[in-house]
C-alpha cells in the first residue's frame, strides 16, 4: 500500500513540472516578444515624430508639400505610414497643425505558442508651426519694421526675400542708439566680448516680445566685433525687428513686434558704424509658441518670415 502511494505521487510530480514548465515557456516567450514589441513601438514613434516635423517645416504654405515631404522621413525612417494617416489641420491659422500616424502590426513569434497572435502597433505625432513669441540665438543688432524692403509694421505687407539690401547701423533717430540691443536688459554698454558672442552665437536665452533697451555703445571698429561678422558671413542672423524707439542714450527703448532672418554676405566698417550687406530670407528658428491667434496673447501680429516648430502630441 506504501508503494502505490508513493508511485502515484511520483506520477503527479511529473504532471506538475510539465505544467510548470509550459508556463514557463509561455513567460519567456511574453518577455521576448512583448521586449520585440516595445523595440518597434519607439521606433514607429521615432518615425511619426521625424516624419510630422520634417512635413511642418512646408507649413503653412504648402500642404501638399508638407504631406509629400512628411511621408518622404516616414519612408527613410522605417516606413509603417499610410498617406492616409498624414492630416493637415488649422489651429491658430490656416494649415499649420500636421499630424502622422504610423501603423504596423508585429506578428508574435514565441507568443504563437500560448495562443497570441501578434500586436497592433500604433504611434501618433503632431506638430504645430507659426511665428514664436520667443526666440532663441536672436543677434543683437535690430531692423525697422518700416524697411523699404519689409513695410510690416501694421501686418498689411508681406516682407520680399531673397532681393540684395544694406542695413546701416549708426545712429537711429536717436543719440546714443546705433541699432544695437542690451539683450541681458540692464541698462548702459555692454562690452564688446559680450556683443560680440551674441553675434556669433546667438543670445543664449529665449527672448520675447517688448521693449528692449539700447546699448548706447559704437562698437564696429573693435576687431572682436569685426571678428564676429567674419564668423556670420555666409549664415543666416535672426534679427529683432523694432517698430518704435523712444528716449536716447543708455534710456533708448526698441519695442520688437517680430523677428526677421539676414543672411550676412559682407559688411563695411566706418569708424563706428557699419553697413551689412545681404538679403532678407525665410527662416525656422527656434522658438516658443503661443496657444492664441496672430495679434493675440503675446503673438505677433505682424510676420516677418520667421517660424517656429512644435511637437505637440
Amino acid at each position: 500500500m506504501s508503494f502505490a502511494r508513493l508511485k502515484s505521487e511520483r506520477g503527479q510530480a511529473f504532471v506538475l513540472a510539465a505544467v510548470a514548465m509550459v508556463m514557463c515557456m509561455g513567460m519567456a516567450a511574453l518577455v521576448l516578444d512583448v521586449g520585440n514589441w516595445f523595440r518597434d513601438k519607439r521606433r514607429l514613434q521615432g518615425t511619426a515624430d521625424a516624419a510630422a516635423l520634417a512635413g511642418a517645416q512646408q507649413l503653412p504654405d504648402d500642404s501638399a508639400g508638407a504631406a509629400s515631404q512628411a511621408m518622404s522621413y516616414a519612408n527613410r525612417n522605417g516606413g509603417d505610414v499610410a498617406g492616409g494617416d498624414i492630416v493637415i489641420t488649422s489651429q491658430y491659422q490656416p494649415n499649420d497643425t500636421i499630424t502622422v500616424t504610423g501603423r504596423r502590426n508585429d506578428p508574435g513569434i514565441f507568443t504563437k505558442v500560448i495562443a497570441i497572435p501578434g500586436a497592433d502597433l500604433t504611434a501618433k505625432a503632431t506638430a504645430r508651426v507659426g511665428p514664436p513669441t520667443e526666440a532663441l540665438h536672436v543677434a543683437p543688432m535690430v531692423v525697422y519694421c518700416g524697411h523699404s524692403l519689409i513695410q510690416n509694421c501694421n501686418n498689411d505687407h508681406t516682407p520680399q526675400f531673397n532681393v540684395p539690401t544694406t542695413m546701416d547701423y549708426d545712429p537711429m533717430g536717436a543719440p546714443g542708439a546705433f541699432g544695437m540691443l542690451n539683450l541681458d536688459g540692464e541698462n548702459g554698454t555692454i562690452g564688446s566680448s559680450t556683443e560680440s558672442a551674441w553675434i556669433t552665437d546667438g543670445f543664449d536665452k529665449y527672448l520675447g516680445l517688448g521693449k528692449y533697451k539700447s546699448d548706447p555703445g559704437a562698437k564696429f571698429s573693435s576687431q572682436n566685433l569685426q571678428g564676429a561678422l567674419d564668423d556670420r558671413i555666409g549664415t543666416v542672423l535672426l534679427f529683432p525687428v523694432f517698430k518704435t524707439l523712444d528716449g536716447t542714450g543708455q534710456n533708448a527703448e526698441y519695442e520688437i513686434i517680430g523677428w526677421i532672418g539676414f543672411y550676412l554676405t559682407s559688411y563695411d566698417v566706418h569708424g563706428n558704424s557699419a553697413t551689412l550687406h545681404g538679403y532678407f530670407t525665410q527662416y525656422i528658428a527656434e522658438g516658443i509658441l503661443s496657444k492664441h491667434g496672430p495679434g493675440s496673447g503675446g503673438v505677433p501680429s505682424s510676420f516677418f518670415g520667421v517660424k517656429s516648430i512644435q511637437l505637440i502630441e
